[in-house]
């Protein structure tokens, strides 16, 4: 029987690090809710077109990196299946899904400046020559370097917390 291990490019959390990645966030939402941000939760799967839409057809983060798939039983949203699947894809990034709630859900309506902010996975397949992705989600790459940047005025207090960022 073959042994069972975490998928290459990814790892499990364990304690103590889940303790540390806890005392991140935290420190995140403490950061921004002072300064009025409210956290946003999407999807960990978009329509495949957001994506396409959002970051062009023709990147390599649409052509190569994503995780892609077919979802026959969400065909057109009905319940009914009619042969034709919907093409689903695990988020590559999250500003695309950001939007999409934004305009789904009308928050340009209220008339107020929306401050949002997103923790969570993001998911990008890495590439054969070493140009890519890490491959590994953003719950790792979010509060370290990758989308970390974004929010680096905000949280220079969570730099202390490990070495390794």
């Amino acid at each position: 029987m073959a042994t069972l291990k975490a998928v290459r490019g990814t790892r499990d959390l364990l304690p103590p690090e889940t303790e540390l990645w806890n005392r991140v966030e935290a420190t995140a939402r403490a950061v921004f809710a002072r300064y009025g941000f409210g956290e946003i939760r999407t999807p960990e799967f978009e329509a495949t077109e957001l994506f396409a839409r959002g970051v062009g057809e023709e990147t390599d983060i649409v052509s190569k990196e994503m995780y892609t798939w077919d979802d026959r039983g969400r065909a057109d949203g009905s319940g009914s299946d009619k042969g034709k699947g919907q093409s689903l894809t695990l988020r590559p990034e999250n500003t695309a899904g950001v939007v999409r709630a934004y305009i789904e859900h009308k928050l340009g309506d209220t008339g107020m400046l929306q401050k949002l902010f997103y923790i969570g996975p993001q998911f990008r397949r890495r590439s054969g020559d070493g140009t890519g992705s890490s491959g590994r989600s953003a719950r790792r790459c979010w509060g370290l370097r990758g989308q970390a940047r974004i929010a680096h005025c905000a949280m220079p207090r969570c730099w202390r917390c490990s070495p390794r960022f």
